[in-house]
C-alpha cells in the first residue's frame, strides 16, 4: 500500500497538469470538443461592412503557441481601413489543440 500511494498521487498530478493545457478564450467550453463564436467589440461605424478579415494563432498542448491573432493584422488581412465590429471563434479539441481567431468587419 505504501508503494501504490506515491504511484497514485504522481499519476493524479500528472494527469491534472496535461488536462485542458490547450486552451482558447471561450464563453462556454466543452470537455472534448470546443467550437464557439462571439462578440469581441464595435465602433459607431456607418453603413454595412462590405469586408471581412481573419488573424489566427494556434496552441499545441499549451507547450507551443504561435500566431498573431491582434485586430490591426486581421484589418490588413482584409484589406480593411474602417473596423465596423469584431468577433472572435474559439476552438479547441480535447485540449490538445487549440485555435483563437479574431474576425474583423469593414470597410
Amino acid at each position: 500500500m505504501k508503494k501504490i500511494l506515491p504511484a497514485l498521487a504522481a499519476v493524479v498530478l500528472l494527469s491534472s497538469g496535461l488536462m485542458g493545457c490547450a486552451t482558447a478564450t471561450m464563453p462556454v467550453s466543452g470537455f472534448m470538443y470546443g467550437n464557439v463564436k462571439a462578440p469581441m467589440t464595435g465602433t459607431a461605424a456607418q453603413g454595412e461592412a462590405t469586408l471581412v478579415g481573419r488573424a489566427s494563432v494556434r496552441s499545441i498542448l499549451g507547450l507551443i503557441a504561435s500566431g498573431d491573432a491582434s485586430i490591426h493584422t486581421a484589418a490588413r488581412n482584409g484589406g480593411i481601413t474602417e473596423i465596423h465590429y469584431v468577433d472572435y471563434e474559439s476552438q479547441n479539441f480535447f485540449g490538445v489543440l487549440a485555435e483563437f481567431t479574431v474576425v474583423v468587419y469593414g470597410n
